[in-house]
């Protein structure tokens, strides 16, 4: 019994901390406007939606490939400067966290192409999570 009151209050705490965004359960998150995590919007994508974000001059566009079954896109720095240590996470609506891409610093106007598995995911909505900087800034 006192296990399960700890699992059901730490997935209870988890989706609190994240307004309602999921993520694996030991992620703790601090508030971001109506996101959870920051750099997250909290806008929920459908599987065939294309996701597109902007966030501190780094454009994210990611699309769902359900036939191979992996989030594909691009991560572009719109800005004149480097940008440091860029990466990306992507949030199921199963509570599961694909993640995140390994850190990258993007010189000014540079595309990276990211892929992130999702195999084996039964989904209905997905959202995204731009990291920028040494921390979860």
């Amino acid at each position: 019994m006192n296990l399960l009151r700890i699992v059901v209050t730490a997935a209870a705490i988890a989706t609190i901390n994240c307004n309602g965004t999921p993520t694996e359960p030991s992620e703790v998150h601090g508030p971001e406007g109506q996101g959870g995590e920051s750099g997250e919007s909290g806008t929920r994508y459908a599987p065939s939606d294309t996701a597109r974000e902007i966030r501190n001059g780094v454009e994210l566009v990611l699309d769902y490939d359900s036939s191979r079954q992996v989030f594909t896109g691009t991560v572009r720095n719109t800005t004149t400067a480097t940008v440091t240590q860029v990466r990306v996470e992507i949030h199921l609506s199963n509570g599961v966290e694909l993640g995140p891409t390994p850190r990258t610093n993007l010189a000014a106007q540079e595309t990276q192409s990211i892929e992130l598995d999702a195999r084996g995911q039964t989904f209905t909505w997905f959202s995204v999570h731009v990291e920028i900087g040494s921390g979860s800034a």
